[in-house]
């Protein structure tokens, strides 16, 4: 019975961070269409900027045995980020860039994605080891 209960609160957790993770993310996306326009995906790129470095810092809190794995990676690794963070509309967003003949805006659209995104969850991921 410990297992179910546990199992149902385990869902529970993903369901409740992936609410407050697509909330934020459109909220992010709105408040950056407004200030920067539709020229370039900015708000998927700063989504998945902070996304990456929440995620790195959160594994790097779990490895240093500050949080517990099942309760904290669920909410927010799961939950949270798999809800905030925007690889598929990353990848829509460039296909998109492709066919409209935006080569260069493309390319820089994937390699800041990429780029930036790995460097900042090894940032996420530094400071918590580092302090």
């Amino acid at each position: 019975m410990t297992n179910a209960i546990n199992s149902t609160t385990l869902y529970l957790f993903v369901a409740l961070g992936g609410a407050c993770g697509a909330c934020l993310r459109f909220f992010i996306s709105q408040l950056v269409l407004n200030w920067l326009g539709k020229g370039f995906p900015f708000a998927t790129l700063m989504v998945n900027i902070s996304g990456s470095f929440i995620m790195g810092f959160l594994y790097g809190l779990i490895e240093q045995g500050i949080l517990e794995v099942s309760v904290y990676r669920t909410l927010i690794g799961i939950g949270f980020l798999g809800a905030f963070t925007t690889f598929s509309t990353f990848s829509l967003d460039s296909l998109l860039l492709i066919q409209q003949g935006e080569l260069l805006k493309a390319m820089v659209n994937i390699l800041l994605n990429v780029g930036l995104c790995i460097l900042a969850a090894a940032l996420g991921m530094f400071i918590v080891t580092n302090n």
